[in-house]
C-alpha cells in the first residue's frame, strides 16, 4: 500500500475526522461517527482509497506550500 496523502492533507483529515467523530458521539449519530473514524484512519495511515481509485495523490502539496512560504517570507526553509 503506497502512501498517497501528503503531510498537510493528513493533518487536515485527522482534525476534520476528530471533529466529525466528536459531533457524531455527542449527537448519537452512527453515520457521522463512522465517517469521522474513516477520515482519522486515512490521515494516520496516509492512504485514501478514493485517491487510489482515481490514481491521484496529494504528496506534492507539501512542496508547493514550502515554495510559497519561501517566496512570501524570502527565507529558505531547510528540511
Amino acid at each position: 500500500m503506497r502512501k498517497n496523502v501528503g503531510e498537510l492533507d493528513a493533518y487536515c483529515r485527522i482534525a476534520g475526522g476528530l471533529t466529525l467523530l466528536g459531533i457524531g458521539i455527542m449527537g448519537c449519530s452512527k453515520t457521522l461517527s463512522l465517517l469521522g473514524s474513516l477520515k482519522v484512519a486515512e490521515g494516520v495511515t496516509r492512504f485514501c482509497p478514493m485517491l487510489y481509485l482515481l490514481d491521484k495523490d496529494t504528496m506534492d502539496w507539501d512542496n508547493k506550500l514550502k515554495k510559497q512560504i519561501e517566496v512570501l517570507t524570502e527565507v529558505p526553509i531547510e528540511e
